[in-house]
């Protein structure tokens, strides 16, 4: 099993019982992240994303999706996007939680740019590639939120529809198609 696939299969075995069964779907990542991991998730605005010390230059058009402010346990997901695709603001949990587990440093924030957390962008040719450390917080955030057991068990290509399948897990079409390549025809 891929390292980062066992860390956050890991992670969901350490959910108590009262936080999620192990079979229920969606997957409620923020309750784990606040339950398991004391970290806070706020909806924020981008201008006050932006107030942040250390907040990247971006590109025009770019945006942040999340940030991950380790000191204070927080993490920050871009509002505007969270009320657009309530997928997305999962997908950004997962991802920020991703960072939590794998690359904590008490010490920095780090700031995910919507090309990070969004597989339809990342996707684009002319899109740069994700450094290592947000790679590896998105194969966390799917495998998070999208359980190889689970997806195997409810993936059935003749009789589930793939939107249910989306709607089931609370993921993108785009995720999704992503993590049935990784998990069915890996």
């Amino acid at each position: 099993m891929d390292p980062i696939e066992a860390r956050a299969a890991a992670t969901l075995e350490g959910v108590p019982p009262y936080v999620w069964d192990g079979e229920s779907l969606p997957v409620p990542v923020e309750e784990i992240a606040s339950t398991c991991f004391a970290l806070h998730v706020l909806d924020v605005e981008a201008q006050e994303m932006a107030e942040v010390p250390g907040y990247p230059a971006l590109a025009p058009g770019q945006t942040l999706s999340g940030l991950l402010l380790a000191a204070s346990g927080e993490i920050w997901v871009n509002a505007t996007e969270a009320r657009r695709w309530p997928p997305r603001r999962r997908f950004t949990i997962g991802h920020e939680l991703g960072h939590w587990v794998l690359h904590r440093d008490a010490e920095r924030s780090l700031f995910c740019r919507s090309t990070t957390v969004q597989p339809e962008e990342r996707a684009r040719a002319d899109a740069p590639p994700a450094p290592d450390i947000e790679s590896e917080a998105s194969v966390f955030a799917a495998a998070l939120l999208m359980p190889a057991t689970l997806v195997r068990r409810h993936h059935r290509p003749n009789t589930v529809e793939f939107a249910e399948l989306c709607e089931l897990f609370g993921a993108s079409q785009a995720a999704m198609e992503r993590r049935l390549r990784d998990v069915i025809r890996g």
